[in-house]
């Protein structure tokens, strides 16, 4: 049985030694090694080992994006969140979150926001002064549809991706189906900053 064993094994290695040559074999191992190694870096891979957000107080799982700049002080009479107008979604394309079961900074409940975002720089007409507005997509379930907005104040062509806002970013989280969008401002500008 063992020298039938051993026959059986010793064909089969000959065989394969006779179509294969150990420098094709290394360099399959090799672009094997160095891709496992380079997943875990892949913006996808890293969205997914998040941990998922913990329901609120009344069980909703809904997302707020932490911002540098209190929303709370610039908030005033620039204007109602649930219209396009609204001073923060000058570079927004999309449905506005504050009319899906969100606000104008946090994702309705059941969604997620993505890791990626694209950012555009909005001038408040209450202080005068310009912002930079961070805009995530509310992803994970089906489009909310309502105050579709498509303002494309400094819009870049898509080869400035950070800048161009139809791109599908919800390509970065674990659902890829889009739902609608927020706006959070993530500090004052700069004078240097071109108006967008």
């Amino acid at each position: 049985m063992t020298r039938r064993f051993d026959s059986i094994v010793e064909r089969g290695t000959r065989s394969v030694a006779r179509r294969t040559g150990r420098r094709a074999f290394l360099a399959r191992l090799g672009a094997w090694l160095v891709g496992a190694a380079a997943w875990p870096l892949l913006p996808i891979a890293r969205a997914r080992a998040q941990t998922p957000p913990a329901p609120g107080a009344d069980g909703d799982a809904g997302v707020t994006i932490s911002p540098l700049v209190p929303n709370e002080a610039i908030e005033g009479p620039e204007g109602d969140p649930t219209r396009c107008e609204y001073w923060r979604y000058c570079a927004i394309d999309g449905s506005l979150c504050s009319c899906c079961g969100g606000t104008a900074t946090a994702c309705p409940p059941g969604t997620e926001v993505t890791p990626v975002t694209w950012v555009g720089t909005c001038r408040n007409p209450a202080d005068g002064k310009h912002y930079l507005v961070s805009y995530n997509d509310c992803c994970g379930r089906s489009l909310c549809g309502r105050c579709v907005c498509n303002r494309n104040e400094g819009e870049r062509p898509e080869y400035h991706w950070y800048r161009n806002n139809d791109i599908n970013w919800c390509a970065g989280s674990v659902s890829t189906v889009y739902n609608c969008s927020i706006a959070v401002v993530i500090g004052e500008a700069s004078e240097a900053q071109p108006e967008r």
